[in-house]
């Protein structure tokens, strides 16, 4: 059975890391690379870096910090946000990442989620989606939860992993930051569409939430300022988790 994986994110704006609410009221948490460093010693599986403000700004996300990561680090890291084009997702991945996280680039030109798997392979392309409830049903937002798609989840899970895309990252924008637990119902109704691996995001708040969301299907859990502030210590939850029958790398 492969491991369940803890992985920390890292949103990034203005080259600092800041954590909200529901997508709102940033608070500074730290330097990207930093904690990077710190979180790799500390037993985390993976890092995934999220330039939160490319797309709005529409501006390339950050270069620069995929270098210096990349020199300081040796578990595997994910990097997103304005990936619009192909030759900055290829540009990203030369330098040192392991993954790119597309969101609304993809929504934008979903054949970027099959030109970045033909050269790189599935593995190496994540898709970021945010949903939240709506008069519709879960729907996709883009632009850090700012723009409405009018898509539906359920389409799009089905969409990106015909189009080659090696997991899905997803968070719940009504969750994001209020540490109430994962949402679970989006988590079922993804997990019940798609065979590749999904990372569930937004709303960790205790090491029982990470249970419940592997109980119920995720590969990998993902979570930002439960980390960041020290309020979860990813070796109790590693050893929290396997106690209770989870496979976790150790």
């Amino acid at each position: 059975m492969l491991a369940k994986r803890i992985i920390a994110c890292l949103d990034v704006k203005d080259g600092k890391v800041v954590k909200g609410v529901n997508f709102e009221n940033l608070r500074y948490s730290g330097d990207p690379v930093e904690l990077g460093i710190r979180y790799s010693k500390e037993g985390i599986d993976e890092l995934v870096f999220l330039d939160i403000t490319a797309s709005v700004e529409k501006r390339k996300t950050m270069v620069e910090t995929v270098e210096k990561v990349a020199k300081n680090i040796m578990i595997p890291f994910t990097i997103g946000g304005g990936i619009w084009e192909l030759d900055l997702a290829f540009e990203l991945i030369y330098r040192g990442a392991d993954k790119v996280s597309l969101n609304s680039g993809a929504v934008n030109n979903p054949e970027l989620i099959t030109k970045i798997a033909e050269k790189f392979g599935s593995q190496a392309v994540v898709v970021a989606i945010d949903a939240k409830r709506t008069g519709r049903g879960f729907e996709v937002f883009t632009h850090s939860g700012r723009k409405a798609t009018g898509i539906l989840l359920e389409d799009w899970c089905r969409t990106v992993e015909e189009l080659g895309a090696g997991e899905i990252l997803l968070t719940s924008i009504d969750k994001d930051g209020v540490k109430e637990g994962y949402d679970i119902e989006m988590l079922e109704i993804v997990r019940n569409i798609v065979t590749i691996p999904v990372i569930i995001s937004g709303g960790a708040g205790k090491k029982e939430h990470f249970l419940e969301a592997f109980k119920n299907g995720a590969d990998a859990a993902l979570a930002a300022s439960v980390f960041h502030y020290s309020e979860i210590e990813i070796s109790e939850l590693k050893k929290y988790l396997f106690e209770n029958g989870v496979t976790v790398r150790i």
